[in-house]
């Protein structure tokens, strides 16, 4: 059984690690739960390795893991499987790991809306992965913010005249374009997730 406090601490981790891909410091976990004294964080930290919920990654600055949750979430990789042309069935047996693929530092996910993305695959209704950035070279997908206002989808090009281009991938609209002091990239698109159930 897990006291309140290290069950805030769990959550606080939890949390932590999703946003940040690493654990946080033992000053940033007293702060989340209002501790000054490291040794009492510590303590704490102790418990939850004791209790089968953090490990210790021995050599490494921030070194604890979550033993469960989002450490390694994965699936069987049974093999590949043709788009195009049939090819020959190999069975292989590996493990994709899923924390690998979707999760790091600075990385966050988004719910798409409308259909301005079609050309480059991203649907309405799927889910992009971002990785935060303040700048993105051109052609990249990119989450832009406009006038600190409104928020959009689109790849990004560079212009001679200082000016941005989020060019839509959807033949029925046409690209936007700003000057550079109008839009903040917040990041780039890495993943896209889409469910068909």
């Amino acid at each position: 059984m897990l006291t309140p406090t290290q069950r805030r601490l769990l959550d606080f981790l939890e949390r932590y690690w999703a946003l940040h891909g690493q654990a946080p410091t033992l000053a940033e976990m007293g702060e989340a739960l209002g501790i000054r004294s490291r040794g009492t964080v510590h303590r704490h930290v102790q418990a939850l390795v004791a209790a089968g919920h953090l490990r210790r990654i021995p050599g490494r600055k921030r070194g604890l893991a979550l033993v469960r949750g989002l450490e390694h979430p994965a699936l069987p990789l049974l093999g590949r499987i043709a788009a195009g042309r049939p090819i020959e069935a190999i069975p292989d047996e590996d493990r994709l790991d899923l924390a690998e693929f979707l999760l790091g530092p600075g990385r966050f996910a988004l719910r798409v809306q409308g259909d301005s993305m079609v050309g480059a695959g991203i649907l309405d209704g799927d889910t992009v992965v971002v990785e935060s950035c303040e700048d993105a070279p051109d052609g990249a997908i990119v989450v832009a913010l406009i006038d600190n206002e409104e928020a959009t989808l689109k790849r990004l090009r560079h212009r001679p005249d200082g000016t941005l281009m989020l060019i839509p991938e959807n033949p029925d609209l046409r690209p936007l374009i700003y000057p550079a002091h109008r839009v903040r990239i917040q990041g780039r698109v890495v993943g896209v997730l889409r469910s068909y159930g």
